[in-house]
């Protein structure tokens, strides 16, 4: 690119770049000092205990839904039931659903009538799940989510405190592969970047979000929206669910509660991958040119810099442009490096060293939007949860 493009026009796409780069890094660092965290104080205590209905869809989560049942079954709310949702399962996790059923009154297991063809797996059994609630309020978490013992007490007093509509917290994300570790502070850095506590809760801006591991939500409320069956066909559903309770101007408040939730995000390098395909490939299907200047967004922002520096340092002639867009190139690549290790340590929680994997972060990032952008003409087939979803034209997409 650098040898058919005139050198200003580079220099000049690099100074963007720093710009884009210098937002991020500001924007992570407002973030962090200032967005709430749940942080329940008996001062705050509410005398009425309203009954939550915990709402827990489970697909092949044999592994892990004996761990999230048991921290949900220890709350110390005491007025609470749990809905478990077995969503077509082909391994044991029905068995150890009703196997733990059978000591503990208030865990209901059910399982999942056949899905309408129109219907995600997860919207359906989140339905089926809310169908059979007796409580006031609605709880919907995750099968691979692990609880603190007293999220739910502090979660409902901050609710009731502040006279919330819905709630939901920001879990701590746990990852298992090194490809993983690298990859997610950088993507969380665009989350961050779109979805900041800061924006979500500032009833003036219309982003609204919630998180799939913990979000409360009164009934009357969830009914008002239009339950799962307004989004029974989308893939990010707890993201629609958010926009569409902050375009009905109800009260939503985003809280840090990496302190009192653990979700595991993606499991092996498959799973990331079927993870930012199920994230990108509903913006491709919407609005194709948005898309296709997006990944070439995503491309400059990313692997730009990677490509021009090596090639300036190696062919270009010694002049004063050179010069500076050496220099300008590896400033960005130290905000990039600045970014992900505080996305790394104080976003994830996880170690800072796992930030200077940002390089190959940005590959599979920049990879998976390319990838999206080319399949999106044919085959536009997300796989999730051992299911196959050809992704439609009224997906709500992930915006950046």
């Amino acid at each position: 690119m650098i040898i058919l493009v005139p050198l200003g026009i580079v220099l000049a796409i690099n100074i963007g770049i720093l710009a884009c780069w210098g937002y991020f890094l500001v924007l992570i660092l407002c973030s962090i000092s200032k967005s709430p965290k749940l942080e329940w104080s008996a001062k705050y205590q509410i005398r009425s205990k309203p009954k939550v209905s915990i709402i827990v869809p489970a697909r092949n989560e044999e592994l892990a839904i004996s761990k999230c049942l048991q921290s949900l079954l220890i709350q110390d709310y005491d007025n609470f039931e749990i809905i478990a949702v077995d969503d077509s399962s082909t391994d044991n996790t029905f068995a150890i659903i009703s196997d733990l059923s059978k000591n503990n009154h208030a865990l209901i297991p059910i399982k999942c009538p056949p899905r309408p063809d129109d219907w995600i797996g997860k919207n359906w059994a989140c339905f089926q799940g809310y169908k059979k609630s007796t409580g006031e309020i609605l709880l919907f978490t995750d099968a691979d989510t692990i609880h603190r013992p007293d999220v739910l007490s502090s979660a409902i007093n901050t609710m009731m405190h502040d006279r919330l509509d819905a709630l939901t917290l920001v879990p701590k994300l746990l990852c298992q592969d090194l490809i993983t570790k690298f990859t997610l502070p950088v993507l969380s850095v665009f989350l961050h970047s779109r979805y900041s506590p800061l924006k979500v809760n500032n009833p003036n801006n219309k982003i609204g979000y919630f998180f799939g591991s913990f979000y409360l939500i009164s009934k009357v409320n969830y009914e008002k929206i239009g339950t799962h069956q307004q989004v029974r066909r989308e893939l990010v559903e707890d993201g629609a669910l958010g926009r569409i309770v902050k375009e009905q101007r109800m009260k939503l408040k985003l809280v840090r509660g990496e302190n009192y939730v653990e979700a595991l995000w993606a499991r092996d390098p498959r799973s990331l991958w079927h993870a930012l395909r199920r994230i990108i490939i509903p913006l491709n299907t919407e609005k194709k040119k948005s898309a296709l200047m997006i990944t070439a967004f995503i491309f400059f922002i990313l692997m730009e810099p990677f490509l021009t520096l090596p090639v300036s340092l190696l062919y270009l002639t010694d002049n004063q442009v050179k010069g500076y867009l050496e220099i300008i190139c590896v400033l960005i690549m130290v905000l990039m490096l600045a970014c992900a290790i505080l996305q790394s340590h104080f976003g994830l929680l996880q170690k800072s060293i796992y930030g200077f994997g940002f390089v190959l972060g940005c590959a599979v990032i920049t990879a998976s939007f390319l990838v999206s952008a080319i399949s999106f003409k044919g085959n536009r087939m997300v796989k999730w949860r051992d299911r196959s979803y050809l992704v439609g034209t009224k997906q709500h997409p992930f915006h950046l």
